[in-house]
């Protein structure tokens, strides 16, 4: 029966734990939710910028756009800064790994997360830029220094392909790893735009406006998968509360059983020992 305590008291002391982390993560998800719902916007309006000038001058020149046979790539990976979040930090990192399966070189990192560094560390890739613990509070600059980082190595022809992965934020019950191609930027006809001036020219207008788009990409997956992650953070730490209650109440069951068994023996003894002195 002692064994049996020992094991209600671990459980309990569990449940405290996964309990608190549930209550925090609820408490960030709804920050974090606020914070996407906020970025959108105005990545929104310079995607629409972009599809406007790309789509009105689809033969123009400029190495944003320029196709070439792909032999280096760059991936943008983010992942979590904890683990108890679920699959969200897998779930991604697999995808990203499954990206390059067939490739015959491993692609560049620029990993954002603690787990997407520790991932690709261990596994010996090139990572040309790390960064933990931002995923919280981004800031527009850091953004804006992963995204001159990747516009550089593919101006310089360093990369011939750069690619965003992330998760997506659903639901608190539903999050879905993302794999974006960020450069070489398509251009196409659209529908409904017609031809528009530019000035200086719809190059110059358009290489102005590819860093801000790229930023704004990468806070924008930054925030959606620290959403995400909170999001299956929460999800998983609700899960262990729920077994926790679950194994506890058996546990009970258990020691009263055993209480229970070891009273009746008790009796047996008393009511044996004074039937012999009879």
């Amino acid at each position: 029966m002692k064994d049996i305590k020992r094991r209600i008291k671990s459980v309990g002391s569990t449940r405290q734990i996964t309990k608190a982390m549930e209550l925090v993560s609820s408490s960030k998800l709804r920050k974090a939710k606020q914070r996407a719902e906020q970025a959108r916007p105005y990545f929104n309006e310079l995607y629409k910028s972009m599809c406007e000038i790309a789509s009105a001058n689809t033969d123009f020149s400029t190495v944003f756009t320029q196709k070439r046979e792909i032999k280096h790539r760059l991936f943008i990976v983010v992942a979590g800064d904890r683990g108890l979040a679920g699959g969200y930090n897998s779930n991604v990192l697999k995808l990203a790994a499954a990206a390059h399966a067939d490739d015959a070189e491993k692609p560049k990192i620029i990993a954002i997360g603690k787990k997407s560094i520790e991932y690709f560390s261990k596994r010996d890739y090139d990572i040309v830029g790390s960064y933990p613990n931002i995923a919280e509070n981004i800031k527009p600059a850091q953004a804006q220094d992963i995204a001159d980082t990747a516009i550089e190595m593919f101006r310089r022809g360093e990369v011939d392909d750069v690619q965003v992965f992330f998760t997506m934020f659903v639901s608190q019950l539903a999050q879905e790893p993302q794999q974006l191609a960020v450069l070489p930027m398509k251009t196409q006809k659209l529908e409904g735009y017609g031809a528009m001036n530019y000035d200086p020219s719809p190059e110059a207008v358009f290489d102005r406006i590819v860093p801000k788009f790229t930023a704004s990409l990468v806070q924008c997956a930054v925030v959606e998968a620290y959403a995400s992650e909170q999001g299956a953070r929460r999800t998983a730490m609700e899960s262990a509360t729920d077994n926790a209650d679950a194994m506890t109440e058996s546990l009970s069951l258990l020691y009263n059983r055993a209480r229970q068994a070891s009273i009746t023996q008790e009796i047996t003894e008393i009511v044996s020992g004074a039937n012999a002195l009879e």
